[in-house]
Order: C-alpha cells, then sequence, then structure tokens
C-alpha cells in the first residue's frame, strides 16, 4: 500500500471523488484549492481525500472516499490517520462536513471528531437533487472538528 499525493492533474481523480460528494460542480469549487492524497495497493486506486487549508490553525476535509470493494476494510482509516498526521505539524485543528448518516458520524467520532455546528437545509440548497444515504435524504450539514 502506499499514498500519493496530488497538487495537479486532481480531475483524474473524478470517479472515486464523485462517490463522496456526487456533485461534480460541487467538487469543482474546492478541487483548485485542495491537496488530495490517494491509497493505493499496487496500482490499483483505492481511497482519497481532499484537503484545503481554511486559515493558519485549521484545514478542512472536503471529501473522502473509497470505491465500493474497498470498503470496510480500513483504508479510509489509514487514510484519515495520514492526513491527521501531515497536518499536525501546521495546523492546530481539522474539520469536515459530513450529513447526517449515522455510519459515517460515528466512524468520525471514533477518530476523535466532535460535532460543532449544523448548516441547515444545505444539502437541500446546494444539490440540484436530493441527496439519499442509507435511504434517508440528506438536508443538514453537520460540521465535525478534531485537534490535531
Amino acid at each position: 500500500m502506499k499514498i500519493k499525493k496530488f497538487t495537479e492533474n486532481k480531475s483524474d481523480l473524478m470517479e472515486i471523488l464523485l462517490i463522496g460528494d456526487e456533485d461534480e460542480r460541487m467538487i469543482a469549487k474546492y478541487l483548485d484549492k485542495s491537496t488530495i492524497f490517494a491509497v493505493y495497493e499496487q496500482e490499483n486506486l483505492i481511497s482519497a481525500c481532499a484537503v484545503m487549508k481554511i486559515d493558519n490553525e485549521t484545514v478542512e476535509i472536503k471529501n473522502i472516499a473509497t470505491f465500493q470493494a474497498y470498503q470496510n476494510k480500513g483504508y479510509a482509516s489509514i487514510l484519515l490517520d495520514f492526513v491527521c498526521k501531515t497536518y499536525k505539524k501546521d495546523f492546530k485543528f481539522i474539520i469536515l462536513g459530513t450529513g447526517e448518516n449515522r455510519h459515517t458520524l460515528s466512524f468520525y467520532k471514533k477518530r476523535g471528531f466532535v460535532e460543532t455546528h449544523r448548516i441547515k437545509n444545505f444539502f437541500i440548497n446546494n444539490y440540484s437533487h436530493p441527496i439519499f444515504e442509507d435511504g434517508k435524504q440528506l438536508t443538514d450539514m453537520i460540521y465535525l472538528k478534531k485537534s490535531l
């Protein structure tokens, strides 16, 4: 397994980024400003994470995704740990926003993230179509934060 850093040609990773954020227009808003870290097994792309600097203390995970065949095998955890260690040198906090999905929220909370606030109706107001996870329509964006 290896982790590659992408600062150029990031649109080459669009297929996997669309797993974590299914609207290419929304991805385009942060893609140029983000660094992407991608996990590979041999030459196979497994998981990717887009991270963007917010200010001198904080970075934000804008997208983290794993191809379905590799989900629940620890790749996202390894990638998240790598990202946290990488940014710990220069930043105090890492934040992220996600929908109200019990499994996803549990994943982040087990790794030290705590809920800070919600943006009401984010998914309704910012996406051209309804977004569903686990059979439930996402409405609010839930922000989580972790001290690095």
